[in-house]
């Protein structure tokens, strides 16, 4: 007992010492928008003691709170509104300080992978969960998936896709790993994925943003179907997407949800000029 009242006291310290910076850091922003500083995680985690699980719980909650109330700046593509960095260090903590709660690895694969592209950061806190959910068949599936879709690094990829299989006893990981590695289905699995996290995420923010992505990896599978045809039918590729149009393989070139447009680049690629990131660029870029 005593030691608990030790912590406590240890806890309300620092919290005095963080409190005025925090306070003065929170005051220049509106309500949504106050998300703020957070300690690291393994300063956290030795100060807390029994007490990290519900702190682990409550960060994870107030990181999802957040990026909910962000969900038009996301899909506007206002990045530079969004607190990443912060949002960031709180999910990292949270995930240190309880790594058994399944929403926060679950975001963290959802806000920062797609929105950022922080996939190797991501990975990590994913190794780092795995260690404790060792039953948990998503983890080695979603650091699967990021090998194979945003690193191309294959080897690794088929590792977790194995692991998934494993621990899942599914072979649906397996099939799935062998149809993109030998079918080249990059867009196919990428839907497989984002309809399987859309699913099943539990809360509304993380559904919504699964959404987004899910509707514009559809419209993009439909372009690559379109342009097979074409080249099937003339033997050649199209110079632009409207010649499916013109052709009769589509009725009309689908918008991009991320207010992009569609294009066909050199390579017979089908590419967005949003790039479905917070990258804004022209054509030619990641062509």
């Amino acid at each position: 007992m005593k030691k608990i009242y030790l912590i406590f006291i240890v806890f309300l310290v620092v919290f005095a010492l963080f409190l005025p910076e925090f306070k003065q850091n929170m005051s220049q922003r509106s309500g949504l928008e106050k998300l703020g500083y957070t300690p690291q995680g393994e300063l956290y985690k030795s100060i807390l003691g029994e007490f990290r699980w519900f702190m682990g719980d409550y960060l994870a909650f107030k990181s999802i709170i957040y990026y909910g109330g962000k969900i038009n700046e996301l899909r506007q593509r206002k990045y530079k509104e969004v607190e990443f960095y912060n949002l960031y260090r709180t999910i990292e903590t949270s995930i240190i300080l309880n790594p058994y709660h399944e929403d926060s690895y679950y975001f963290a694969q959802a806000a920062f992978v797609w929105d950022i592209g922080r996939v190797k950061e991501v990975n990590a806190l994913l190794k780092y969960v795995m260690k404790y959910r060792t039953w948990d068949y998503r983890i080695p599936f979603f650091l699967g998936f990021n090998y194979s879709y945003f690193m191309k690094d294959y080897e690794k990829a088929a590792k977790h896709f194995r692991k998934a299989a494993e621990i899942s006893g599914s072979p649906l990981f397996t099939k799935l790993a062998a149809r993109y590695f030998y079918e080249g289905g990059e867009t196919e699995l990428g839907i497989v994925f984002l309809k399987y996290m859309y699913e099943n995420a539990r809360k509304k923010a993380v559904k919504e943003s699964y959404k987004l992505r899910l509707e514009a990896l559809k419209k993009i599978k439909m372009l690559e179907d379109g342009v097979s045809e074409y080249k099937k039918r003339f033997n050649s590729l199209p110079e632009k997407l409207n010649q499916l149009v013109t052709k009769g393989i589509l009725d009309k070139i689908p918008q991009d949800p991320y207010g992009g447009e569609f294009y066909i680049n050199e390579k017979g690629k089908i590419r967005t000029t949003s790039k479905l990131t917070n990258k804004k660029g022209g054509k030619n870029e990641g062509s």
